[in-house]
């Protein structure tokens, strides 16, 4: 009976055993696994911070935007080209001056591309490009620095020779002064680079033009 008593108690004990390394077994499977899941968790949220990061806009987008004074500068230099090139469009047949009518070409040929680039921009920033006839005749937007009224487009169209070389070269020295004035605000207060690229360039290019229609006029 002892020896039998004694077997029993040994093969309750190693079964209790047996029974704790399965429980043990269990729960360190349960925490290695917790483990694994709040790594997975880590990952998702590094991943998630990441995508958030690069979903943000960064600093050279931001500084890539336009801003009220750009919009400005595009909705006001399209008219005010567009009646430089009407007057260029004058010189082609009217001007007596060779070096008028070289002029009248070049200031068309700068100024068309520029138009197209303005009216891309505003259409880009979802703004509404000026009429196609808003400086015709000079009656829309001749309040803008260098616009011409109407009275004095209709004495430009109906002069011709010398006259016209005289009142072309007048005109368009008052119409280039304005420009660069407009040129300069927007490269004081703009924020969209190409625009700003824009205006140096008719800055630099119209002031040269200025002091070239002044010495034709015999003004220095």
């Amino acid at each position: 009976m002892t020896v039998k008593r004694s077997l029993i108690r040994r093969t309750a004990a190693l079964t209790a055993a047996a029974t704790a390394a399965l429980v043990l077994a269990a729960c360190g499977g349960k925490a290695g696994s917790g483990s694994s899941a709040h790594g997975g968790h880590e990952a998702t949220a590094s991943a998630s911070a990441s995508a958030s990061t690069s979903a943000k806009p960064s600093a050279g987008a931001a500084q890539a935007a336009n801003n009220a004074a750009d919009t400005a500068f595009a909705k006001g230099m399209i008219p005010h080209h567009r009646q430089a090139v009407e007057m260029a469009d004058l010189a082609a047949t009217r001007a007596e001056s060779a070096e008028v009518k070289e002029l009248a070409a070049e200031i068309k040929k700068a100024q068309d591309p520029e138009i197209k680039t303005l009216s891309g921009w505003l259409t880009a920033w979802g703004e509404q490009v000026p009429a196609a006839d808003a400086a015709q005749g000079g009656h829309a937007g001749h309040s803008m620095a260098g616009m011409m009224t109407g009275e004095e487009m209709d004495q430009l169209t109906g002069a011709s020779g010398k006259a016209f070389d005289t009142a072309f070269l007048d005109l368009m020295v008052k119409h280039h002064e304005g420009a660069v004035a407009m040129a300069k605000t927007e490269q004081a207060d703009g924020r969209y680079q190409p625009a700003k690229d824009m205006a140096a360039a008719i800055v630099s290019s119209q002031s040269a033009e200025i002091t070239r229609m002044n010495k034709l006029l015999g003004k220095g």
